[in-house]
């Protein structure tokens, strides 16, 4: 067993890692992050899904994802690498993949395939648009996601066609929901005793993530359009320039505009019809937005922050990442943590966004080299050295 863990909260779990590139291990560093016994399965053979990991091993992406993790090498195309994997998945209690969907069955590792040899495993899917219907088998891409579920149509200024967000929100989200879900078959197992297969994919999670703008068009079919920075019903709320940058300024409902008014030394704007009510806001947008901005412009970004967050008003500055991991707020949280590791490697990466007061996450251990802890991982699985040897010998492992 790997030691230390990065927590105690899911220590008693063993979670084999199919993954790669970005979803599955997104889904999979939440599980060791918090604790899991997690092994990450580098193939000795050729990339069944036709995709490839991203980034090199040593950079930043890579380690960033795969944290807190060891790593043994199998070579699944080889029949006895696959009675070496269902050894492993007869006493883990996870395993996650994210395969197109036809691949581990190709292989001979799905679902219905490793359930007969334990009924209590936990299987995680994520593909790019589920596991089966009239798309399943296309390659999965968190840009197409984002294009298909909505959001690019949503995302950046009006007239300027669609725009993508800055980050892999699609594979990002599906991570984190597959790891919710597989947490939640945990906990049903110890009622029922038996394991689940948990599936999402790229294009569900996209499409949840839409939130409030998908409910509108399933209740009230108002489609949403482009709004830039400006947000769709809160008004005024957007992007601000100051004297010396920009400022994010959020007034949602009356009681806030009318402290944000009085802030920025326009009480007028109060008794002004054009923006007394939220419906004349949001029709006169543009004019008070230009009007605010005037006023903005006269003071420094600092002060602005201060003086409205002094009435009650959100606000925040607009950072670069590098400020943004200057801010006095940011280093307190202590989300920029370092990874301990026997060759003194700089290693700094960002830990988990939520704190447990018992069982808290931390950076325990760097990303594993390749098929770094193989015989160690099999002789915890009860291999003898003898058939280690002669896995090695074989290029099975």
């Amino acid at each position: 067993m790997p030691s230390p863990r990065a927590s105690q909260a899911l220590s008693r779990f063993t979670v084999l890692d199919l993954t790669r590139v970005r979803s599955g291990p997104t889904c999979v560093r939440q599980l060791a992050d918090w604790g899991a016994n997690v092994i990450k399965i580098d193939a000795l053979m050729e990339d069944a899904a036709g995709e490839q990991p991203g980034g090199p091993r040593g950079g930043s992406d890579f380690q960033n994802l795969h944290r807190n993790k060891r790593a043994m090498t199998l070579n699944l195309k080889d029949a006895r690498g696959l009675e070496v994997f269902k050894r492993l998945a007869a006493k883990a209690d996870v395993v996650v993949e994210n395969f197109r969907p036809d691949v581990k069955a190709k292989l001979g590792i799905d679902y219905e395939s490793l359930r007969k040899i334990n009924p209590r495993l936990v299987y995680g899917s994520i593909s790019g648009f589920g596991q089966d219907g009239p798309y399943h088998k296309r390659p999965g891409f968190d840009q197409i996601a984002q294009g298909m579920g909505g959001l690019m149509s949503i995302t950046g200024a009006p007239g300027e066609g669609p725009m993508r967000v800055g980050i892999p929100v699609a594979d990002l989200t599906a991570g984190l929901f597959c790891a919710t879900g597989i947490l939640t078959a945990l906990l049903e197992r110890e009622v029922s005793g038996e394991g689940q297969w948990v599936q999402t994919s790229l294009l569900q999670a996209q499409i949840f993530m839409l939130d409030f703008q998908a409910a509108r068009w399933l209740m009230e079919k108002d489609v949403a359009k482009q709004a830039g920075n400006n947000h769709p019903t809160s008004i005024p709320t957007g992007v601000f320039k100051t004297s010396d940058g920009y400022i994010n300024i959020a007034t949602t409902g009356g009681r806030i505009w009318e402290r944000c008014a009085q802030a920025i030394g326009a009480p007028e704007l109060l008794s002004n019809p054009d923006y007394a009510t939220a419906p004349a806001r949001s029709k006169n947008r543009d004019a008070l937005n230009a009007v605010i901005g005037k006023l903005t412009e006269k003071k420094s970004t600092d002060t602005w922050v201060s003086e409205l967050n002094a009435a009650g008003v959100p606000c925040g500055p607009i950072y670069s990442i590098d400020q943004m991991f200057e801010d006095d707020q940011v280093k307190h949280l202590g989300i920029a943590q370092d990874v301990p590791n026997a060759e003194n490697r700089q290693i700094r990466l960002v830990g988990q966004p939520v704190t447990l007061s018992r069982t808290p996450s931390r950076m325990a251990a760097r990303p594993p080299e390749f098929g770094e802890q193989t015989d160690e991982v099999l002789a915890e699985f009860g291999f003898a050295a003898s058939e280690i040897a002669e896995l090695r010998q074989a290029k099975v492992v």
